[in-house]
């Protein structure tokens, strides 16, 4: 048990940064409640559950090539542009009065999740955490082991999820639509920004690789 709790830890300390699924849970945590918020985390945590198995099963090795990961972090860029682009465009749409029942369903939040989390940059990226913390795991070959830990990392993701949205939606309140309008906005720009930075590593990949 000790080692599941160990990994819990570490789930919440890879979640506990400002990422992409982050904002995009926040942004949909604040416009549409809770449970919306947390779809948007729950399709963010199949893709880290896609990813742990592709590391067991060692496709993370294939995807960290350099001619297939420098397209996929030009790729992740355009895929978050447009979607930080979206963020600001419909900063004052979907925006829930206090009792009013949410226009999104929980399957699109859901795939908002999905789509941010499986989008090339981000499954990189998320590859690269969880080598650095699974790979002493991984490389032993112990199934059972390797379950524990993925189980412990999955629950530190989903704990820090539940704990970020309780403290939007109990903020939530005490903001008007303007604040709110103003979030979403703030979180497009995040969007954007990691979609530089993946430009950024992309620009990074090409000159390493040349």
């Amino acid at each position: 048990m000790s080692l599941f709790f160990t990994y819990v830890l570490a789930g919440l300390a890879i979640a506990t940064p400002v990422g992409t699924i982050t904002v995009e849970m926040s942004k949909q945590g604040l416009k549409n409640g809770f449970l919306r918020g947390w779809a948007v985390g729950l399709g963010g945590m199949t893709v880290d559950l896609i990813l742990l198995v592709a590391l067991y099963l060692g496709l993370a090795s294939i995807l960290q090539l350099p001619y297939i990961q420098i397209p996929m972090w030009i790729i992740g860029a355009v895929f978050l542009f447009l979607i930080g682009y979206d963020s600001i465009k419909n900063a004052d749409k979907d925006i829930l009065a206090p009792g009013e029942k949410p226009t999104k369903s929980f399957l699109a939040s859901y795939r908002n999740g999905f789509l941010v989390g499986i989008s090339p940059g981000n499954v990189v990226f998320w590859l690269s955490v969880f080598g650095s913390v699974l790979s002493d795991s991984y490389r032993a070959a112990e199934p059972t082991k390797f379950l524990i830990i993925g189980a412990g990392v999955l629950t530190g993701i989903l704990l820090h999820d539940i704990g970020l949205l309780t403290i939007l939606a109990t903020t939530r309140r005490f903001m008007n639509q303007a604040w709110i309008k103003a979030t979403s906005v703030i979180a497009g720009l995040a969007l954007i920004g990691f979609s530089v930075y993946f430009v950024y590593e992309f620009l990074h990949a090409i000159k390493e690789f040349i």
